[in-house]
């Protein structure tokens, strides 16, 4: 009798995590490394699912906010912090209502889904906006480029209750 070593069907805590086989790391001339597509994919497309590392408060505080870690950590439930693995800590900021990427924090099963808020074309730069309170000097594609054919962002949240998400405290 053989057996099945195939335990997705068994754990219910089992994420799939699709792969976008058109995403690659690029050096962006303005803004550094980033995350660019070289096919086209459409709005509401789950781009990307990042695991996480959570630091608690007190970790955060002591270790990780004295070092370059400190540039991609995302905020997180009770004080804590995350890192995101995989391509979430690669996307570049745009200015909210400017991204083409927006991302969902699952704190319960510690993850974070990134999704295209609208029509993303070959070559562009997939960019989500890291919230009001930047540490480097914002380079919009609105000033690298004057007109790249790409349509309006479509925006599921409010400002005010996307911005909420970057209280820490």
């Amino acid at each position: 009798m053989s057996q099945s070593t195939d335990t997705s069907d068994q754990n219910d805590t089992a994420v799939r995590l699709p792969a976008l086989g058109c995403l690659e790391l690029r050096e962006h001339p303005h803004r550094g490394r980033g995350v660019f597509t070289q096919q086209d994919i459409k709005q509401g497309t789950l781009i990307h699912i990042s695991p996480v590392l959570v630091f608690d408060r007190n970790e955060y505080s002591t270790h990780g906010k004295h070092t370059r870690l400190d540039d991609y950590t995302y905020c997180w439930k009770s004080g804590s912090y995350a890192l995101a693995l995989g391509l979430g800590s690669m996307f570049n900021h745009e200015a909210f209502g400017k991204q083409n990427v927006g991302f969902v924090r699952d704190m319960d099963q510690s993850l974070i889904r990134y999704t295209a808020l609208r029509d993303i074309f070959a070559g562009e730069e997939l960019c989500i906006c890291y919230g009001p309170n930047v540490w480097f000097d914002v380079v919009s594609q609105d000033e690298i480029t004057e007109s790249s054919g790409a349509v309006d962002t479509y925006q599921a949240q409010t400002e005010e209750e996307f911005l909420s998400g970057f209280d820490c405290t």
